[in-house]
C-alpha cells in the first residue's frame, strides 16, 4: 500500500514553521533557524526519515510538558581562541548546535579550526543542516552527536549507543556541496515505521528482535535494538562518537540520553576548517570538482547508470522539491493544518496538489 502525498510551497511551508515555533515560545531569530533546519531536512530526504517538518507536533508537545525549554541560554562554559564547551540549558538541540556552528565558524576565521562542544542538549536534528553552515561561510563543517541507546554493540542484542549520526560537508565547483550524512545505524525506526505503513518487509541488516534475532519485519524490528552500518565497524564509530561528544564535554554518554524526559543529557560536537587558511577557496573548489570528476568517470557496476559523489542526490532532490513543490505525507499535512488552527496561526501551507512522482 503506498502512502498519499500532497506537494506543498516551499516558501509557505517555511513561513508556516517559522510561525508555529514562535507561537510555541521560540524567539523570533530561533523560531526562523529551527524551521529552516527542519525545512532543509524536508527537502533532502525521504520523508519516512523523520527529519523534517512532522517534528513541529513532537515539539508543541514537548515544549508543553515543560521537557524543552524553548527560551533556554546558551552558555559558554569555557573557551579559547579555537575551543569552546557550551551547556544547552535542555533548550532546543537544533538551536543551540547551529549557534554553537557560528561560534566554531568564528573561532575557524581566527585560528584556521574551530570546535565547539555541547552538552545537557536535546536533540539536534540533521547533521547536514550543521555542517553546510560552515561551507556558506567558506569553510569546511563537520558535526556529530550521540544519541539515546537504540544501537546494539557488536554481540549484543541490547542498545548501549546511539545512532549517532555525522555530517561532514565542503564547497565545489559542482553547483553543490559534498555532503555526508548519515546515522551510523543502517536505518533509523522512522523508515521501520514508512515500511510498516507500506505493508512492506525490509532488510535484514536493519535490526534485531527483542531476542537478538535478525528480522525483516519492521513491526518486531521496532521492538529490538538497531544495527550498525559495516557491523563491528559502525559500533566502533558510534562508541568513540560518544567520547567525542558526552564523555569529553562533560555530558551525557551511552545508556545516559534520553534516559530521563525531563532531561535528554545529548552532547554534540561542531568543527569549522578554514579553508583559506590551507588555500584560496576558488582552489579548494576546483580540486574538489577535479576529485568528483574521477570518481564520476569510472565505469559502472551492472545496474547502475551513473556514479554520484556525496550530497548529489539529495541536492537534485532539493532542486526538485524547490521547483516542484514539497511532498508531504498527507497525514503530517493533515496535522500541520489542525496544529497551525490550535495555535491560532494566520500562516497556511499553500498545497499544489497530489505527489505523483515514484521517487523521492
Amino acid at each position: 500500500m503506498s502512502i498519499s502525498l500532497t506537494n506543498v510551497d516551499r516558501a509557505s511551508l517555511e513561513r508556516f514553521m517559522a510561525a508555529g515555533f514562535e507561537a510555541l515560545g521560540l524567539a523570533s531569530e530561533d523560531a526562523r533557524l529551527f524551521a529552516d533546519a527542519l525545512v532543509f531536512s524536508e527537502l533532502r530526504f525521504h520523508p519516512g526519515h523523520g527529519q523534517g517538518v512532522q517534528r513541529l507536533r513532537r515539539y508543541q508537545e514537548r515544549i508543553g510538558k515543560g521537557l524543552v525549554d524553548p527560551r533556554a541560554p546558551f552558555e559558554i562554559v569555557k573557551e579559547s581562541p579555537a575551543l569552546a564547551l557550551a551547556d544547552a540549558h535542555n533548550g532546543i538541540g537544533t538551536v543551540a548546535a547551529a549557534k554553537a556552528m557560528k561560534l566554531a565558524i568564528a573561532k575557524a576565521k581566527t585560528c584556521g579550526i574551530g570546535q565547539v562542544i555541547v552538552r545537557n542538549s536535546t536533540h539536534y536534528g540533521s547533521s547536514a543542516v550543521h555542517a553546510c553552515q560552515a561551507v556558506e561561510a567558506g569553510c569546511v563543517g563537520i558535526a556529530y552527536t550521540n544519541a539515546g541507546p537504540e544501537m546494539a554493540p557488536w554481540g549484543a542484542r541490547e542498545g548501549a549507543v546511539g545512532t549517532n549520526p555525522w555530517g561532514i560537508a565542503a564547497p565545489t565547483n559542482l553547483g553543490f556541496p559534498a555532503v555526508m550524512d548519515f546515522a551510523l545505524t543502517t536505518a533509523g525506526k522512522g523508515m521501520m515505521q514508512w515500511l510498516s505503513r507500506e505493508g512492506r518487509r525490509m532488510p535484514l541488516d536493519w535490526a534485531l528482535t527483542p531476542e537478538g534475532e535478525v528480522t525483516d519485519n519492521p513491526d518486531a524490528a521496532m521492538k529490538g535494538p538497531l544495527l550498525a552500518i559495516g557491523e563491528y565497524k559502525g559500533y566502533g564509530l558510534a562508541f568513540m562518537t560518544d567520547v567525542l561528544t558526552g564523555v569529553l564535554g562533560g555530558g551525557g554518554f551511552g545508556l545516559t540520553p534520553y534516559s530521563n524526559l525531563n532531561r535528554l543529557d545529548v552532547s554534540h560536537s561542531l568543527t569549522a576548517i578554514d579553508i583559506e587558511w590551507f588555500m584560496p577557496i576558488e582552489e579548494f573548489k576546483a580540486r574538489m570538482g577535479e576529485f568528483a570528476g574521477m570518481v564520476k568517470s569510472r565505469k559502472t557496476r551492472p545496474g547502475f547508470s551513473e556514479v554520484l559523489i556525496p550530497g548529489e542526490q539529495e541536492a537534485r532532490r532539493v532542486a526538485s522539491k524547490s521547483s516542484g513543490g514539497v511532498p508531504l505525507d498527507d497525514a503530517v499535512l493533515k496535522d500541520l493544518v489542525a496544529l497551525g488552527k490550535e495555535l491560532g496561526l494566520r500562516e497556511e501551507i499553500a498545497a499544489f496538489g497530489p505527489y505523483r512522482e515514484d521517487r523521492l
